[in-house]
């Protein structure tokens, strides 16, 4: 069985302490703070503290696409090695990342015939697509095979389950996810969306609630809805700067579920510059999306 690494980017939003295991290859995806351009290389390479409240103060955050070329240099050294590549992409619903990475694979394939490369649409994005990459990666130690988890991964990649709340509008209305005229009534009445991914890889509001502890309320009930074996399960919560309602939530899923483990993380500059501060999201495994 030929040997394999896995690789995703930095829009996965996985902990520091499931890095550290090096089992894990990061691409830097790159993020624009008031104009002036940062790479995104791991979960210590930004301040996520000083970005969101910059974002607060009136900055203002967008990213940038990871073109073939820079696949292209990341996955040559480990073909160079003599080693294979499962690629798991942020979303194609939200950016064109699989496609560029799909071409660069396409074109070192033919100058590498005897190597592999895997570059799998996760369709999710951040805490759901790194519970992939961790399951990809649990896959591996298992023995699966590239074939296998390539396979694995496409069958399952729809009981990635995200379910999120924002907290100021605007922030969806500046990159065209709801209109102005709902951007502005929401804020108004304090209207909060309750969004997923669907089974495309896209943003989608699928319901509101009147106020902030409404929406976070929403979200945990939605575990119980469509969670499968929540007592065995590894769930993620990710915020943008707001740790102790994140805490909170945690606290209510062990309770309510048995849930064994909660990973809290930062939403990375990438997602969050298009989400905005106090955006929460919970990432389970679920009957369906």
């Amino acid at each position: 069985m030929s040997e394999y690494v896995i690789i995703t980017d930095t829009s996965a939003d996985i902990p520091a302490s499931v890095l550290d295991k090096g089992q894990i290859h990061l691409i830097p995806m790159v993020y624009q703070l008031n104009g002036e351009e940062h790479p995104h290389k791991d979960p210590g390479s930004w301040d996520s503290k000083a970005f969101y409240d910059q974002l607060r103060n009136g900055g203002t955050g967008s990213t940038s696409q990871i073109s073939p070329a820079v696949y292209t240099d990341y996955f040559e050294p480990f073909l160079k090695e003599g080693k294979d590549i499962l690629y798991i992409s942020l979303s194609g619903g939200l950016t064109s990342t699989w496609q560029s990475s799909h071409l660069a694979a396409t074109d070192l394939m033919e100058e590498y015939p005897e190597r592999k490369i895997s570059c799998v649409d996760s369709l999710a994005a951040t805490g759901g697509q790194g519970i992939l990459v961790i399951l990809a990666a649990q896959n591996q130690e298992k023995g699966m095979s590239l074939e296998e988890n390539t396979a694995w991964l496409e069958e399952n990649r729809l009981h990635i389950c995200h379910w999120f709340t924002v907290n100021d509008l605007n922030y969806l209305k500046k990159g065209g996810r709801v209109s102005a005229a709902t951007a502005f009534v929401g804020t108004m009445l304090s209207i909060k969306p309750i969004m997923h991914t669907s089974d495309e890889g896209k943003l989608t509001v699928v319901g509101k609630a009147r106020g902030r502890k409404s929406s976070l309320n929403t979200l945990i009930d939605t575990v119980g809805r469509l969670g499968i074996d929540l007592q065995e399960q590894t769930m993620f919560i990710c915020q943008a700067d707001c740790r102790a309602e994140a805490e909170a939530v945690a606290a209510e899923l062990k309770r309510r579920y048995g849930v064994k483990e909660v990973y809290i993380n930062y939403i990375g500059p990438v997602i969050g510059s298009h989400t905005g501060p106090d955006t929460m999201g919970l990432f389970f495994v679920g009957t369906e999306r």
